[in-house]
């Protein structure tokens, strides 16, 4: 008899990897597709670093490694942490992981009982509700819709708030929307939290270097919040290395303790030479950083004008990240040329795919059924063609 466990069929696969991975189907059949599905920097990681990967292979870093991460990793990580964002933390306060998504979901699996709640703003990144749901917890949805730039503010924070409630996860710069919480919004959102014991937030700071207002601003930097913060980031985003699979947790010593109690039974320390990788990105020059943020900016400048000239989208301007989250639910219950009704966000993806050949991900699968996520970590020449194939799709809805 085939049966998954309960645990296993409480989860929804991802959709964000659907989508690409159909994308890449149909571009095998010859398909022309422009894939936006992705969340990926198109950008290949810079020369140094791969140099310093190379040293590793031929400096024989090929056993295991400490289950925490290498030292010399995390004291780069606690400089860095220092240097940038001005907080203070100790080695002993650093778990390096496989990717910051096994860091968000070591410091769910660590922290939440089942039973307990988990308060996501919606829209949300795709895996947070299913990581809570692993856990055993039930998450809480609090509504940041696009008429308030997808971002929750401290009143809706404090309603959500039950005696159940053990952690807020707060992504900023944000999956899918690209919205960023300015240091007066993160410092009402922290006020509510310590009025709450055992209320922990998970700052998701993966996109922090993609960043077009400035100076990016950490919660954990308000008086009694270091003790209550879990900041999870990495090296994927900002060094253009996704595939090297490394991210981190700084927090408190008795969390970062658990949490290497529970990495050491399913995964023990992340790769060593993905491990050497990293510190080289974290030690050596940050030039190629800001080149890719403005590459990113913009990028981000040429979509926004473009997608603004489509009728029938509304269209913001996101601060961070490279994503684009356009409302369309004014094409709902409009008909394709076929006789397909467009009922939700994820019809118009799955059209816009077949039709216009652009891979977007509908908002269904981040919690606001209302837009779509494309991303914008492609080639202005990407961007301006997939933005005029998907103006004509739309034209052509009834």
């Amino acid at each position: 008899m085939e049966r998954l466990s309960n645990r296993l069929n409480r989860l929804a696969p991802s959709a964000t990897l659907a989508m690409s991975q159909k994308s890449a189907e149909m571009k095998a059949q010859g398909i022309d597709v422009i894939n936006m599905s992705v969340g990926e920097p198109d950008f290949n990681t810079p020369d140094h670093i791969k140099e310093a990967a190379k040293k590793a292979v031929d400096d024989n870093w090929s056993r295991y490694s400490p289950v925490p991460g290498y030292a010399d990793l995390r004291e780069a990580i606690v400089a860095k942490l220092k240097n940038e964002n001005n907080l203070d933390y100790t080695t002993d306060e650093i778990i390096v992981s496989n990717g910051a998504k096994q860091s968000v979901c070591n410091a769910v699996m660590a922290l939440v009982d089942d039973g307990e709640e988990v308060i996501i703003p919606t829209p949300y990144w795709v895996s947070y509700p299913q990581m809570a749901l692993l856990a055993g917890a039930t998450p809480i949805f609090v509504n940041a819709g696009f008429e308030q730039n997808f971002k929750i503010t401290a009143e809706q924070l404090e309603k959500a708030i039950t005696p159940k409630t053990r952690m807020l996860i707060l992504c900023s710069p944000s999956n899918p929307t690209g919205s960023v919480y300015s240091k007066e919004e993160l410092k009402s959102l922290a006020e509510v939290i310590l009025k709450h014991d055992d209320l922990y937030v998970l700052a998701d700071e993966i996109y922090e270097h993609i960043n077009y207002i400035g100076h990016h601003e950490s919660i954990a930097q308000f008086p009694g919040m270091k003790e209550r913060t879990i900041i999870i980031n990495g090296i994927s985003k900002a060094y253009a290395m996704t595939g090297w699979r490394i991210g981190y947790m700084a927090a408190p010593k008795w969390i970062v303790k658990g949490c290497n109690k529970l990495q050491g039974q399913y995964t023990s320390g992340p790769c060593s030479v993905s491990q050497k990788a990293a510190l080289a990105a974290y030690v050596e020059s940050q030039a190629c950083v800001e080149e890719m943020r403005v590459a990113f900016e913009r990028r981000r400048d040429l979509i926004v004008e473009l997608a603004s000239q489509i009728p029938g989208l509304e269209v913001n301007k996101p601060e961070g990240a490279f994503y684009l989250f356009p409302k369309c639910s004014s094409f709902f219950g409009k008909r394709t040329e076929s006789g397909k009704t467009i009922a939700t966000s994820s019809d118009l993806a799955m059209y816009l795919l077949e039709d216009a050949h652009v891979a977007t991900v509908g908002g269904d699968a981040f919690g606001d059924p209302d837009c779509f996520r494309m991303s914008y970590a492609t080639s202005d020449d990407n961007i301006r063609e997939a933005i005029r194939r998907i103006a004509e799709a739309l034209k052509k809805l009834q």
